[in-house]
């Protein structure tokens, strides 16, 4: 809102305009006023100075890489770095920052491995206020070392959790639990349940349901959980190898997502000597080993997708696949 173009102006519609409450005392020379039209205080101002002065004004900020869409400005950040405000929202202009924060996938086990479970995945919302925060982008786990990715955040906000890895079958690793938790995997009879999603970030990773029917006492690898679903577990076919469960599904929620893109897929589960090869979730999971000599697939960059689980054949084990970076996203409203 501003003051009026033309025609008799108050000196209580200028306190308000300022952010005062009508009827209050105020003189022409208070110092809210005069920052509407820029005066100082050993200038000179008369009324009609303030047609159209308004005291909105409207967030600023640096940092990352960016794009606009109405009258809302995006951020992203695919790697760290610092996000620097120089203007807050006051009057009519909002105040509110947007976010979604999304953490490092975990990576695929190896040897009939479950998949690496998504990258926390968290939405909210801030103040704006001038000074910088730190925006920390978490990476990926290894396949090749097993490991659970690592946390994102915007330092004072918010932090997302890292994705937990999958479940190893051969060498037997336990899955982790993270902002999505891993698939699990086993060997024989001895078979793990996924592990554990953090409540509001994911879900939990896939079972490895053992397989009775003589001779094929085995088990495969189940998907890792995503952002809105578990991982698929492990299913046994009676008479056969099995197949391994697909990764869970990723999400696209949150205003501060700037490209509407779905994003924190869990990892597809290994294959263990036949079946079908498992899909990651949608939003960058890993597939599955494809087939029974290969490493799974890596999640997505900047998707915080789970890596897939790697295969157990004749010709041995193999890793699993990494998992994807995550990324860093807000939103705020930077013109009326």
């Amino acid at each position: 809102m501003a003051l009026q173009s033309s025609g008799a102006i108050s000196l209580d519609d200028m306190h308000v305009e300022a952010g005062g409450s009508t009827g209050t005392l105020c003189t022409i020379n208070d110092a809210d006023i005069r920052t509407m039209i820029d005066k100082a205080d050993s200038a000179s101002a008369g009324f009609d100075d303030y047609y159209g002065a308004s005291s909105t004004t409207y967030v600023a900020a640096s940092g990352g890489s960016t794009t606009t869409s109405g009258n809302y400005k995006y951020h992203y950040f695919n790697s760290s770095g610092t996000l620097s405000f120089s203007s807050i929202g006051t009057g009519d202009g909002s105040n509110t920052v947007d976010y979604i924060i999304i953490a490092g996938g975990g990576s695929g086990g190896r040897g009939r491995g479950g998949g690496g479970g998504a990258g926390g995945y968290r939405t909210g919302t801030f103040s704006a206020s001038a000074g910088n925060k730190t925006i920390t982008v978490g990476g990926g786990g290894s396949g090749s070392s097993h490991t659970n990715g690592t946390n994102s955040s915007i330092s004072g906000v918010a932090t997302s959790t890292y994705g937990g890895r999958g479940a190893g079958g051969s060498p037997r690793v336990a899955p982790s639990s993270g902002g999505s938790g891993g698939g699990g995997s086993g060997a024989g009879l001895d078979v793990d349940n996924g592990a554990s999603g953090t409540s509001g970030q994911g879900r939990a990773g896939g079972n490895a349901l053992a397989q009775y029917s003589a001779p094929y006492f085995g088990s495969g690898g189940a998907g890792g959980g995503g952002k809105s679903g578990n991982g698929g577990n492990w299913r046994a076919l009676g008479g056969s190898y099995g197949s391994p469960g697909n990764g869970g599904a990723g999400s696209n929620t949150g205003n501060a997502n700037y490209n509407n893109a779905t994003r924190a897929g869990g990892g597809g589960g290994g294959l263990f000597y036949a079946g079908t090869s498992a899909s990651g979730g949608s939003g960058g999971g890993g597939a599955g080993s494809a087939n029974t000599s290969s490493v799974g697939s890596a999640g997505a960059t900047n998707k915080g997708g789970g890596g897939g689980g790697g295969s157990q054949g004749t010709s041995g084990s193999f890793n699993g696949g990494n998992g994807g970076s995550g990324i860093v996203m807000i939103r705020y409203q930077y013109q009326g």
